[in-house]
């Protein structure tokens, strides 16, 4: 299989965000693969971003080698996140996080229909 290898260009992670990635990563099953960055409908911005470990890298996936992971996006989730810096955040109060900076604004789900905001269903 030939694996399409992201540059910086297409999605970076800040020295703290591979740090703590590479931490975790030392906490799998060896079969993990690395990090899926995914997408799922939803939230304000229309798009909602999450990671999860994954024990497979598929044909349409895009992998970014760091230091000790890879960071795996199927080709979908990476036109939303071309540009991308994922981040982590620790607040030193029990909240710390990844975040994801730079994001492109892709259509809103906000005053839509169903919402509490009242937006119209056609």
């Amino acid at each position: 299989m030939n694996l399409t290898a992201l540059s910086e260009s297409d999605l970076t992670l800040t020295s703290t965000a591979q740090s703590k990635m590479g931490e975790l990563f030392q906490q799998v099953d060896e079969n993990i693969e690395g990090v899926r960055v995914f997408a799922t409908p939803g939230g304000c911005s229309g798009i909602s971003f999450g990671m999860t470990f994954s024990d497979a890298i598929n044909e349409n996936d895009g992998v970014l080698e760091c230091d000790g992971f890879k960071v795996i996006v199927d080709d979908g989730t990476l036109e939303y996140l071309r540009g991308v810096e994922i981040d982590f955040i620790d607040q030193g109060d029990g909240n710390a996080s990844f975040v994801f900076n730079n994001l492109q604004p892709v259509g809103g789900g906000c005053g839509t229909c169903g919402s509490s905001s009242g937006g119209g269903c056609g």
